[in-house]
């Protein structure tokens, strides 16, 4: 790569949409292009219980479907099949018409199409007229083929995906997806096959396949770069930043390409914040979550031009003398559980709308953070967070099982999850593992421990921007940030466990909360900042839903279930070493009735009362 040069004119086509003014519809929220074709909707689907379609060439097309609305999972209700039994292999298939493929945005300029999928559990194979395209390991990540030389007439086209989800196999990464047939305890009905967005897009030859933003020095940020496709000797990178709120541009950056590489790293410097005196008008938080927008071109020798839009946040985050840090200043984490579960629709949102409506929700509690539990959550969720200023924790779906096939795979999914979400300013998180699950045996098993150690660092290898949590709730080995769980629903109780300097002595060393260690191995006490990251889970059903609803602690009446929870959050503020808490939890869901909403989204109680309660004030 060349140095970096004052920059020339280029062409580009018309200007793109800003990133950060987004309707939230696009699924790829800090990569837009203007052209895209939306191929949710109605598919045709048929359940392969036998497994007999790959044999029987249902590949090339298939009969005895029932129609199913994508991206909802076929479990769900708002699929319309709406079948919970196990069925571990499913078919979809669907038309793509040639309005579809010129609405992608597919010209002289822009050959290649793309065919994307936000996620499709668990493993998934496709094909286009009957010519298998490509396939897919991983429930929670995206995924993309070229299908340019299938799709190269005006016509209409076949697309059939194969999805294979085995209920039984715990190698694989689930999280809350039961592996009964009937939902118990803390776990929920299962997510089968597509369930994030399906789409068509045009690109040139060489074409920006990745954005990684990380923000550098207070007067910096760096982008990396991944391109689909070798770039050409004397291909160019224009990148420039523009303050979200205004027309004001923060910086332009111009650099040759190099033919023999396709990752790019550029520092982008940002002018503004080199006096050291406005550094905060430019940087992210939840109470002032300012956004810079980014255009990125590559320009090809041919005349080939690659834009695309993005975003990005101006913070940093980091631990430190026993607090959390956000722009090097001590910040409370005030988080709330969220399973990202509905009832019509499952892990799947009902709609783009109701992403935004969930963040609101959460912030109007009177919450600066969320917690994804078990969950790598739709991309348009974060871009709310981001937008609306909502610190995330972000988690991948355990495996429930300890064996080289677990390992793989949980530590292939979460390095794709990571790489997705590593430019959202929103996240400052990571957290690969929770209450042991996948590594039972983690206080005693090197193995396990090693396991749960390595993650962890690998997490810090590919970003060393934020802190690491190895285990959530207990038995930690190489965290950052000691995380505990205690459902005690005695706020006088709790106070007296997490008092002062002496109690955090005695969690930490001592047997721990229900006999569950804070430290294994050769972990040992660093300094590190304490959170009390699940407690709470108080049940109280106002309307009597369903008689078998359960919780941490049952209320008697709203009066009581709010005493309750202020009770408990009292005890949170009282603490002397406690540096963030995240309540369990957000939303009722199916059998646990401990949600401070219902599980349609209703506040229990007014929702100032709730926020006084969460708050203090």
């Amino acid at each position: 790569m060349a140095s970096q040069t004052t920059p020339t004119s280029l062409p580009v086509r018309p200007p793109l949409p800003l990133a950060s003014r987004q309707s939230g519809r696009y699924p790829r929220p800090q990569l837009v292009r203007r052209d895209w074709s939306d191929l949710t909707g109605v598919w045709a689907f048929r359940h392969d219980d036998d497994d007999v379609g790959l044999r029987a060439g249902w590949a090339a097309g298939f009969d005895g479907t029932v129609p199913i609305v994508v991206p909802f999972p076929p479990e769900s209700p708002a699929s319309g099949v709406g079948d919970t039994a196990f069925h571990p292999v499913v078919w979809y298939s669907r038309t793509i018409s040639a309005a579809e493929l010129a609405e992608a945005g597919r010209t002289t300029d822009a050959p290649r199409l793309l065919l994307h999928f936000g996620a499709v559990d668990y493993r998934a194979r496709v094909w286009i007229d009957g010519a298998f395209v490509g396939g897919h390991e991983g429930g929670h990540t995206p995924f993309s083929f070229d299908v340019t030389d299938l799709l190269d007439g005006d016509g209409e086209h076949l697309l059939v995906v194969r999805a294979e989800d085995d209920p039984h196999d715990l190698t694989q990464p689930r999280g809350k997806q039961d592996w009964h047939e009937d939902a118990h305890a803390i776990w929920y009905h299962r997510t089968t096959g597509i369930w994030q967005p399906v789409w068509l897009e045009a690109v040139p030859d060489v074409s920006i396949a990745h954005l990684r933003w990380l923000p550098g020095d207070p007067a910096s940020v760096s982008l990396g770069l991944t391109l689909r496709g070798v770039a050409p000797a004397g291909s160019r990178l224009l990148v420039s930043l523009l303050w979200a709120d205004g027309d004001e541009t923060l910086a332009t950056v111009e650099t040759t390409l190099s033919a023999a590489t396709d990752v790019v790293d550029v520092v982008v410097p940002v002018t503004r914040q080199r006096n050291g005196q406005a550094e905060d008008e430019l940087q992210w938080s939840p109470e002032k979550p300012r956004l810079v927008d980014a255009t990125v071109t590559v320009t090809t020798p041919g005349g080939g031009v690659d834009a695309v839009a993005s975003y990005l946040g101006l913070r940093t985050v980091g631990v430190d003398r026993g607090v959390f840090r956000l722009n090097d200043r001590p910040y409370d984490v005030r988080s709330v559980l969220e399973q990202g579960f509905w009832p019509e629709s499952h892990l799947a949102a009902p709609s783009a709308e109701a992403l935004r409506d969930e963040v609101e929700l959460i912030k109007q509690l009177g919450f600066t953070a969320v917690r994804l539990h078990q969950k790598v959550e739709d991309p348009r969720f974060l871009y709310w967070a981001d937008r609306l200023g909502l610190l995330v924790w972000g988690e991948i779906a355990a495996t429930y099982e300890f064996s080289p096939r677990a390992v793989q795979r949980l530590t292939t999914e979460w390095m794709e999850a990571v790489e997705r979400d590593v430019s959202h300013p929103s996240v400052v998180t990571w957290v690969p593992f929770n209450e042991s699950w996948g590594i039972q045996h983690v206080p005693h098993d090197a193995r396990q421990q090693a396991f749960s150690r390595s993650l962890a660092d690998l997490t810090r290898a590919l970003d060393p921007s934020r802190p690491v949590i190895s285990n959530d709730g207990w038995e930690h080995s190489g965290s950052d940030i000691l995380s505990v769980h205690d459902y005690q629903g005695d706020g006088g109780i709790l106070a007296a466990t997490f008092a002062d300097d002496a109690a955090r002595t005695r969690l930490l060393t001592g047997p721990g909360v229900g006999g569950r260690r804070v430290l294994v191995g050769s972990a040992v006490d660093e300094g590190q900042p304490v959170m009390l990251t699940e407690f709470g889970g108080v049940t109280y059903q106002p309307d009597a839903v369903r008689d078998d609803g359960w919780g941490y602690s049952v209320a008697s009446d709203g009066d009581d279930w709010l005493a309750r929870i202020e009770a408990l959050y009292d005890a949170v503020r009282a603490s002397q070493f406690l540096a963030g808490s995240c309540y369990t939890q957000l939303t009722d869901t199916m059998q646990e009735t401990n949600g401070l909403l219902t599980a349609d989204r209703r506040p229990k109680m007014p929702i100032e009362r709730i926020r006084r309660a969460v708050t203090g004030r």
